[in-house]
């Protein structure tokens, strides 16, 4: 169990070689040089009463209650504004000390209920708790003027703002401004009618410019900003800390409880991905966990028409296991496949391809990672040596040059994206490639100093000339290239980049970006200082995504900007536990640690810790398994907590080879699109009914921690083992640590890691082992993984979907801060008030050409399918470009994406596909046809069961 209130030290630690020493209430304090008064005396042990202040906001002596005396000195200072000094002697209690911060917690409670709302005493009121402890039992001030009649603003789906209870501290304005970065708050008025306003012209919270990141809830003081949950519930009475299940930014929560219930996730201050901040994902959006659209049975039936059949566990595992038997001693073990989850744990993942390879004896495994960020394993394994990124998140606070690529950091990964925000508010300067107008082109206070719109699909050629752009102007470092990197390799580069089909001028009508914007952008990246480049699936999920991957690492290597803080070369990894799930083995040639299943050495120690030979062969892919179940030679599928039918390109061709094969088991929380054609539901657990660990996007291993019991009775991996054990083969864990200790006793980067050493330390980044016991923050220090960097050649290759007259236009794809993957988890919560459904942006030029105007439906068609979408006309999308998003399966975005892969990794090509739109008023096909499938799924033991709400439980 965690603290329900860790120490908040009032101000900020500061960081200087020089110390001073002081005297607070006679007892010695020694201090770094900067540090406040309040801060020296927290870390003493006295605490100093206070309001306005917090150590996660700059000091700003509002609230007047931290008042000290300094020998010598006039006056009653602040505390949280007063830097300690040297031989500085403070008083912090005094007669008259009490009678002034009495005086001012009177005027304070003047313009208050005076009680709680969320238990009896002072509940969550730090005024109520300062009242108490100094004494104060009534207000002598007349009532007068107040604001008691004011209304309160429900409107936000998770937190109510109460202004009777509000002091107009500033901590939530000064939190959304220094933590988010959104400068959403403002105080209105003036004098004694100041209020906090969420500065829109409709005035309440839901309309404004707020994220809902819950920054200004977490700071405020006096329940003025409170959960509608903790109202409701009470105070939690003890908490938990855990690890969120969303993106792969890997923040860590308080999961605090009350009579064992979950009231409200808090990010934990210590958290050290996330540093005590939160978005309304894993703040609020965890509701789902407890929707009543949860599956809390196992379930079978024999044919995908027949309604679902609730069961025992033990009648589940033996009518899959008939099957899987019967189609292997008919087919082959080549006939039967797995695919793991990047929503699961490390150790559920490693379970799921054991099972795959010493069970079923078959390689067939894969997992959605492939189908977004195996081009980076490639690509940086390939030059750099190892397959991930190479810095920490807390590496961007060094950066003097962010190149962002691909990646909307604001809406796919927040918590980051307001790091990064807070980076860029101090000075560092910021390139954006991005057809689209991402929110980081321009936001409060932060601005682009380049946006290079280029075309979809044209990454390569404008990474090419970026990296012509440093050499033919002199900027790369000869000395690093020299003493760090293959020096043929790059001369035979530097040869290939030189060419005049590589210079910014011959790329411009290629990419639509002009040649001087790219010089100018290239030249600050090569001589702007400590540059680093962050990436996401607008770089991978491409034809080229391997070679753009590679052609990054080129450019890093070429300028020296790898090995060091404030630099490399940074994925930034769409769900949870992508990296992990990818680091555990879940590809079809590689076993964990990335290390090919055709080295016999490594084969050897799996085989002899699995007691079982291995086949030395790769295994199929996602989509060898479909052409092979299509073609009636792939027979049996275990899916965990992946739901390929919507988020795998061309669904109509996965409906078609799920539909073939004899035996479908999917282990997930909901009837998801894939379980239309299971002949087993497993039901599975959240991450708050389960022990293992995340590993994030900065390779940090984070711990999860129970909190609740499955509704089913069974966590993930001990479905997986139950299934192993029915089949014959002795998998036998007590619990995830004893998997964990056989991931560290087989796999070189994770020898180190261990349950214990994660609870001790609180996480750690691997490689973690004999040459770093408490891990790795920045990779390639001295020496790359691989010896010396390998600079690739990276010839430009169109993609083969290109628009045309029948499919002028192009269609990528994103996603949105509110929703998040396939919308499984955040359609069951309240965010759904804030994006209900799938959006078509469409520029104004190709609107008005076709007739489309705002909020009218249109139809999406492509070679492959159709749908039909609501439109937004939208300047964030350049002239032939449209953006939607893929959350609702509903929509089935993913019915008009083409198989088109990239060449190394078969990771689909989501962003580059060729359509037109028409205005249309009906559903497509497709969609006519998952209402009909729709309607069968949610038939159980005959009986129809409620749709889903959409909203939080």
């Amino acid at each position: 169990m965690a603290s329900l209130k860790p120490i908040d030290y009032g101000t900020p630690a500061r960081q200087s070689e020089s110390q001073v020493t002081l005297e607070i209430d006679g007892q010695t304090v020694t201090v770094p040089e900067g540090t406040s008064v309040m801060r020296a005396a927290m870390e003493a042990g006295i605490d100093i009463p206070k309001l306005c202040a917090s150590d996660s906001l700059e000091p700003y002596g509002s609230c007047r209650l931290c008042m000290v005396e300094i020998e010598g000195k006039g006056g009653y200072p602040a505390s949280c504004t007063l830097p300690a000094a040297q031989d500085m002697q403070v008083r912090t209690q005094s007669e008259k000390l009490n009678q002034l911060r009495s005086g001012v917690v009177e005027l304070y409670l003047s313009d208050h209920p005076g009680e709680s709302v969320t238990g009896e005493g002072s509940g969550d009121d730090e005024l109520l708790q300062v009242a108490d402890k100094l004494g104060v039992k009534e207000v002598r001030y007349p009532s007068g003027r107040n604001h008691q009649d004011a209304e309160v603003d429900v409107s936000n789906p998770y937190f109510a703002f109460d202004p009777t209870r509000c002091i107009v501290c500033s901590r939530c304005v000064r939190a959304c401004n220094e933590v988010q970065g959104t400068f959403a708050l403002t105080v209105d008025g003036r004098g004694f009618g100041s209020m906090i306003s969420a500065g829109t012209d409709q005035d309440d919270f839901l309309n404004s410019e707020c994220v809902s990141c819950g920054a200004c809830v977490q700071a405020c003081p006096t329940e003025a900003l409170l959960e509608k949950e903790v109202a409701e519930q009470g105070v939690p009475e003890e908490s938990v800390v855990t690890t969120c299940a969303y993106c792969g930014v890997g923040c860590s929560f308080q999961a605090e409880l009350k009579d064992d219930q979950v009231v409200r996730m808090v990010p934990y201050k210590y958290g050290k991905a996330n540093h005590g901040h939160s978005c309304v994902k894993g703040r609020f959006a965890w509701g789902y966990t407890n929707h009543p659209d949860r599956i809390t049975a196992p379930m079978i039936r024999d044919k995908v028409t027949d309604p679902w059949r609730e069961v025992t566990w033990e009648e589940a595992y033996d009518f899959a296991v008939k099957r899987i038997q019967s189609i292997s001693d008919a087919h082959g073990h080549s006939a039967l496949g797995a695919i793991t989850s990047s929503r699961c744990t490390n150790e559920e993942t490693y379970l799921v391809q054991k099972l795959a390879r010493a069970v079923f004896g078959t390689n067939n495994v894969d997992t959605c990672a492939r189908v977004c960020h195996s081009p980076t394993g490639y690509g940086l394994k390939t030059a750099f040596g190892t397959s991930a990124g190479t810095q920490g998140f807390d590496s961007v606070e060094a950066s003097d040059v962010i190149l962002v690529i691909g990646a909307n950091p604001t809406d796919a990964h927040p918590v980051f994206g307001s790091q990064m925000k807070r980076r860029l508010r101090e000075g560092a300067r910021l390139i954006v490639v991005d057809p689209r107008a991402i929110d980081l082109v321009r936001t409060p206070h932060v601005e682009a100093d380049y946006h290079l719109q280029l075309k979809p699909g044209t990454n390569v050629p404008l990474v090419n000339a970026l990296a012509h752009t440093v050499l033919d102007e002199g900027l790369e470092d000869e000395a690093f290239i020299k003493e760090r990197c293959e020096v043929d390799e790059y001369a035979e580069w530097k040869e290939f980049i030189l060419r005049p089909e590589n210079s910014p001028e011959a790329v411009a009508d290629i990419t639509g970006v002009d040649a001087e914007s790219i010089r100018a952008a290239a030249r600050l990246y090569a001589t702007g200082g400590e540059a680093a480049i962050y990436y996401g699936l607008g770089v991978t999920e491409h034809s080229q995504g391997s070679t753009m991957v590679m052609g990054m690492a080129n450019l890093a290597m070429a300028t020296g900007n790898i090995g060091r803080n404030g630099v490399g070369v940074n994925p930034l990894r769409g769900q949870n536990n992508v990296q992990g799930s990818c680091d555990m083995g879940s590809f079809p040639h590689e076993l964990p640690g990335y290390r090919h299943i055709s080295d016999p050495g490594v084969r050897d120690i799996y085989e002899k810790e699995w007691g079982v030979s291995l086949d030395s062969d790769p295994g199929m892919r996602i989509p060898n398994m479909i052409d092979a179940a299509t073609n009636g030679t792939f027979k049996a599928l275990y899916v965990q907590g992946e739901d390929i039918l919507q988020s795998d390109p061309n669904i109509k061709h996965i409906a078609s080879g799920l539909s073939a094969m004899e035996c479908v088991i999917v282990q997930d929380l909901f009837l998801n699109e894939t379980a239309s054609y299971a002949h087993v539901f497993l039901p599975g657990s959240t991450f708050l009914e389960k022990e293992g660990t995340f590993t994030n996007a900065e390779r940090r291993i984070n711990r999860v921690r129970k909190v609740a019991e499955p509704p089913a009775g069974k966590a993930d991996w001990e479905i997986t083992q139950d299934l192993a054990q029915a089949l014959g083969y002795p998998m036998n864990y007590s619990d995830p640590s004893g998997i964990m200790d056989e991931i560290a006793r087989t796999t070189p980067t994770f020898t180190g890691v261990s349950f214990d050493k994660l609870d001790r330390l609180g996480s750690v980044q691997w490689p973690c082992n004999e040459q770093h016991p408490e891990g790795t923050p920045v990779m390639h220090v001295g020496d790359f993984v691989r010896g010396r960097g390998k600079f690739m050649l990276t010839p430009y290759v169109a993609s083969d979907e290109r628009a045309n007259r029948k499919f002028p236009l192009l269609l990528t794809t994103g996603r949105i801060l509110s929703q998040y993957n396939v919308g499984a988890q955040t359609r069951r919560t309240g965010n759904s008030l804030w994006h209900s459904e799938d959006i078509l942006e469409i520029h104004p030029s190709d609107a008005e050409v076709r007739g489309i105007a705002d909020d009218t439906l249109v139809a999406v068609a492509s070679r492959m399918g159709e749908t039909t979408l609501r439109a937004k006309v939208s300047e964030r999308v350049m002239p032939g470009v449209l953006h939607t998003t893929f959350h609702f399966p509903e929509t089935a975005t993913n019915v008009i994406t083409t198989e088109y892969a990239d060449w190394a990794t078969e990771c689909p090509e989501y962003k580059v596909t060729a359509v037109e739109v028409r205005p249309c008023n009906t559903l497509s096909e497709w969609q006519k046809r998952y209402l009909d499938t729709r309607e069968r799924q949610l038939r159980i033991d005959g009986e129809r069961v409620p749709e889903e709400s959409g909203e939080e439980a």
